[in-house]
């Protein structure tokens, strides 16, 4: 983009109004063009300023960040991406706000207030670019309304999965992910590990949400959870999660090694340990998100004889992680969105009978002082 990506902030606090364009300046190819303290405010800013990227804050008098977001969508079409306070109260806003087409958010430092909004700079920075170059959605996905689950029905014999389905996912993966789970039934012969690129502190919401919102058993996971057919585990931000055989059954654990491409979660140090632990018993799915995470681990799991599929570019929000699988060759398919659930149901159905657990063998890296345990999780 040649010119410089135009941006209004929207926040009811003058101090972040000061803050973030500061934050900002040292960017050459963002100008702040404006801010507003309000959504009526901003909503005028917006037809009078003509910004490339819409900052916004949830909670503001008058008219809040969800309705102005709303407003957005409708009438004007511009990305918006969400600075979230770190709280629960704000994470439950922030997740509603991606369902309602934000294109990403970053959260305010708990200091913000002191002047440490510059922590989240060059986050905020780089969000906004690839906001900025996205531009609108490609494809405007429904996500399904919270339905009322039946009562699963006790069993003292755990089920199997026949197959381990990895997912690695980052920017517009919220709303991808909800539609996705909501596709597959209670049935689902697979256990689904998911690596979704956000912090700590939102993942246990964000994995209530999709459990609410889909037939399957979608919980945050936690060292030592079984992997379960119909089972979807969510790994928390601020952890690894890798996978290990134990004597009861297969297992999640999660580990606190360094952050890898930047992440943590990351999506490779997931398909590593995927491929290494269950070979061609693997499934690995690299959906929408920015930059090159999972990329090397789906060609991983491609060499340990799993099959590998990418997300199709043009169902994503942003097609940077998959478009990098399927540049080196890593994919075994490409398809999209709404194809993915049918791929995943074939892919798993029973072809031989499930894998019983065997002698424990943990991965490489992952040892007890990572916190494993052996109990059953519930």
């Amino acid at each position: 983009m040649s010119q410089k990506i135009r941006v209004l902030v929207v926040d009811d606090s003058a101090l972040m109004r000061k803050l973030i364009p500061q934050a900002l300046m040292s960017d050459p190819t963002i100008e702040v063009v404006g801010t507003a303290m309000d959504g009526l405010i901003g909503l005028k800013k917006i037809q009078e300023l003509r910004p490339n990227v819409v900052t916004l804050d949830l909670e503001m008098p008058r008219m809040d960040g969800i309705e102005m977001l709303r407003q957005i969508t409708r009438q004007h079409r511009v990305p918006v991406i969400v600075v979230s306070a770190h709280t629960e109260e704000g994470a439950s806003l922030t997740l509603k706000a991606l369902a309602l087409g934000a294109f990403d958010f970053v959260t305010k430092p708990q200091e913000a207030a002191s002047g440490r909004i510059a922590q989240i700079a060059s986050e905020l920075a780089l969000k906004i670019k690839v906001a900025a170059s996205s531009g609108a959605p490609k494809m405007i996905i429904t996500v399904p309304n919270e339905k009322r689950k039946a009562p699963r029905k006790f069993s003292t014999q755990p089920r199997w999965p026949t197959r381990i389905v990895a997912i690695g996912i980052s920017t517009g993966g919220p709303n991808a992910l909800q539609y996705l789970f909501s596709q597959l039934p209670e049935d689902f012969p697979g256990c689904l590990l998911v690596v979704q690129h956000m912090p700590e502190g939102f993942t246990e919401m964000f994995a209530r949400r999709l459990d609410e919102s889909s037939a399957l058993e979608v919980k945050e996971a936690q060292s030592g959870d079984l992997l379960l057919a119909g089972r979807a585990l969510i790994c928390p931000g601020n952890r690894h999660m890798k996978v290990c055989h134990m004597e009861h059954g297969d297992v999640a654990i999660l580990v606190d090694q360094p952050r890898v491409n930047g992440h943590r979660p990351s999506v490779d140090v997931l398909f590593h340990s995927v491929a290494q632990v269950f070979g061609d018993r693997a499934v690995a799915v690299l959906m929408t998100g920015m930059g090159e995470d999972g990329a090397a681990g789906l060609g991983a799991i491609q060499a340990a004889g799993g099959f590998t599929i990418a997300q199709s570019p043009d169902t994503c929000v942003v097609d940077s992680m998959p478009r990098a699988a399927i540049a080196r060759g890593f994919a075994s398919r490409v398809i999209s969105l709404p194809g993915l659930a049918s791929m995943l149901q074939a892919k798993c159905a029973a072809e031989r009978p499930p894998v019983e657990p065997d002698a424990a063998v943990v991965p490489e890296g992952a040892g007890a002082g990572e916190g494993i345990s052996r109990r059953r999780s519930s």
